[in-house]
Order: structure tokens, then sequence, then C-alpha cells
């Protein structure tokens, strides 16, 4: 069985940052794959970022230049940060991966509230 749990979310201004983290029940090299998405209010569920096994990156147009992720595979976690945030990065953050796909997940956290004050 695997766990996903996300922690890091929170109130902050914009301009500021968070870091979002994503613990693994599992060695997160197990996953070919690791993403988070976010889902506002209204809105369908976006991907934000992706991290592969080999370290290979993707982001959403909208958060690059601001967003990171990356992978401490000693941790089994997998990490966000967000810098420069906008009011409309508000959201629920949800962390996800897979064992065999780059672009469909199977595993889902709970989430993460990430609200943005303007």
């Amino acid at each position: 069985q695997v766990q996903l749990v996300e922690s890091g979310g929170g109130l902050v201004q914009a301009g500021g940052s968070l870091r979002l983290s994503c613990a693994a029940s599992g060695s997160v090299f197990s996953f070919k794959a690791m993403g988070w998405y976010r889902q506002a209010p209204g809105k369908q569920r976006e991907l934000v970022a992706t991290i592969t096994s080999a370290g290979s990156t993707t982001y959403a147009d909208s958060v690059k230049g601001r967003f990171t992720i990356s992978r401490d595979n000693a941790r089994n976690t997998v990490y966000l940060q967000m810098n420069s945030l906008k009011p409309e990065d508000t959201a629920v953050y949800s962390c996800s991966a897979d064992r065999w796909s780059t672009v469909t997940f199977a595993y889902w956290g709970q989430g993460t509230q990430v609200t943005v004050s303007s």
C-alpha cells in the first residue's frame, strides 16, 4: 500500500514563499515519476510539476521560473518550492506518483491547502 502525505501548506502573502513536502511510504526512487497537481475552487485540476526517477522535470507555464520540484531519495520525499506566490496560486495541492508512467498517476495524497492573500 502506497501512502503519500503532503505537508507545508498554509496562508502566505503575495510575493512570499512556501515549501510543500510529500512523504512516500516507500522509496521514491521506485516511482517512475512523481508530480504535484493543484485544484482551485470551481476549476479543473491542473498539473503543476513532475519529476522522474532520472531527475527530469517539467512545469506548467504558469509556474515556470517560480516553482521548483525536487526529490530527496534518502528521505523518500518530494518537495515543491514555491516562490513569488500569487493569489492565483491559491488551491489545494496534491502529490501524486506512479511506478510505470510519467503522465498518469495511480497514487495520490490527500492534499494540502495553499492560500495566497493579495
